[in-house]
């Protein structure tokens, strides 16, 4: 096998690392909804408390994509990846032993920052196995595709283990078990030089030496990095709408369980009702595979202000058009959110150099974890005070989607990070 050949296998093998991480993670971050149920019951404490098992995981993610994501870059992805990784799945296998409410909020949150720093890692990673900034959106594409098929799976396998009689706590066994794999295999995959560019050497390890929390608090002054985290961060408040308040909107105004889908005129739409959130989260994941496809061909600024635009629609549509029309065009959205994330993150990384790639990941995912907190929260106190209808969380979800579109528009008209684009895939990439 020539040197060529070995590289470009060792390259495949790396990004099938990456994206297999992103399926593992979300395995159990998007199952909050089906577990909350169970931790309700089991510890018998109300939804403020039983909703700090989503809360607590965003903010681990924010603290150590804040504070720690400049590991990736001054210790080397690899090292980050085994150390987030390790500390994942010990904090997965401590469940087996969980049992008290509070024990389980700790090992919540240290998930959470475990994550933050191997998923930081991973995607500054990206940048090192890309060639060019549009192979980048390809593959950053790629690992949210994978994200979405364990936000698919991670769900499922809950239900069925309660279904079973099995303890839901077993889920992150199950997560522990696939992680210590990942363990193994990133222990023995090798990884590329972040700082292969020879003329860049020199200026590459200055850099890195210098990176710490500092460096990326100098980043929250980078018009580049804010720009993208704050599109991050409206982008995911949105997203987070549709899985955390959409099945409380949709439910009817019913005196038993049995009709809490009653409303709906049909069987087909009753049964979409249901599975709203599963239809969500599936067409999420096509949309993401598309993308591969679709980032390398089109103009992805053009390509978002759409869907932005598309998505503003179905939330407005829904809002007004009441449960009947919100039970299409809300879990439509997945299909037009698919590739603004994956992009923002990978063109917010793409503006800076390959030895700053670990803190601006960072940034962005501090952001990131910031938006999914937030945004359910500001929803829940909007819609309690107004009677506790989820219709009035859904106006300031709406007012997210606008924000999100204004900004998208601007990007698109006059292109900000067209030469900064420019510049890094020159120095960078080629």
């Amino acid at each position: 096998m020539t040197n060529i050949a070995k590289t470009e296998k060792n390259l495949a093998l790396v990004r099938w690392l990456t994206y297999l991480m992103f399926m593992m993670f979300a395995m159990t971050s998007d199952s909050v909804g089906e577990i909350i149920k169970e931790v309700k019951r089991e510890f018998d404490v109300n939804n403020t408390q039983a909703s700090l098992m989503h809360t607590l995981f965003m903010v681990g993610i924010a603290f150590s994509g804040l504070f720690l994501g400049f590991l990736a870059d001054k210790f080397g992805r690899k090292n980050a990846i085994i150390l987030g990784l390790s500390l994942f799945a010990v904090s997965c296998y401590l469940f087996l032993v969980g049992t008290s409410f509070s024990f389980i909020l700790g090992l919540i949150t240290l998930s959470g920052i475990a994550v933050g720093i191997f998923k930081t890692a991973a995607l500054a990673l990206i940048g090192d196995i890309s060639t060019s900034t549009k192979q980048h959106t390809g593959t950053m594409n790629g690992a949210e595709a994978f994200f979405g098929v364990g936000a698919i799976i991670g769900p499922l396998l809950v239900a069925w283990l309660v279904r079973e009689g099995v303890d839901w706590k077993w889920l992150y066994v199950i997560a522990g078990g696939l992680c210590t794999l990942l363990i193994i295999m990133a222990y023995k995959v090798e990884y590329p030089d972040f700082k292969q560019e020879k003329k860049l050497k020199q200026e590459s390890e200055q850099q890195s030496s210098k990176s710490n929390f500092t460096s990326s608090l100098r980043l929250l002054k980078n018009r580049y990095a804010m720009g993208f985290s704050l599109g991050a961060f409206l982008y995911v408040a949105a997203e987070s709408a549709i899985y955390v308040w959409m099945p409380s909107y949709l439910v009817c105004d019913a005196t038993s369980l049995s009709d809490t889908f009653s409303c709906y005129s049909s069987g087909p739409e009753q049964t979409l009702a249901m599975y709203a959130v599963a239809v969500f989260f599936s067409l999420r994941a096509i949309g993401r595979f598309v993308g591969i496809w679709m980032m390398q061909r089109f103009n992805w600024s053009l390509v978002l202000v759409l869907f932005s635009f598309a998505i503003m629609i179905c939330f407005v549509g829904g809002l007004f058009g009441g449960k009947q029309l919100a039970v299409y065009l809300f879990p439509l959205t997945g299909i037009f959110m698919s590739v603004i994330y994956p992009t923002f993150n990978s063109k917010g990384i793409s503006c800076f150099v390959k030895a700053e790639h670990g803190a601006v990941a960072g940034i962005i995912l501090f952001f990131t974890a910031a938006g999914a907190a937030a945004g359910p929260l500001i929803m829940g106190v909007v819609s309690d005070a107004y009677g506790g209808d989820a219709k009035y969380g859904f106006i300031v979800a709406t007012a997210f989607t606008f924000l999100l579109f204004i900004g998208l528009l601007y990007n698109y008209l006059f292109n900000p990070t067209e030469k900064r684009l420019a510049e890094i895939e020159k120095s960078e990439y080629r």
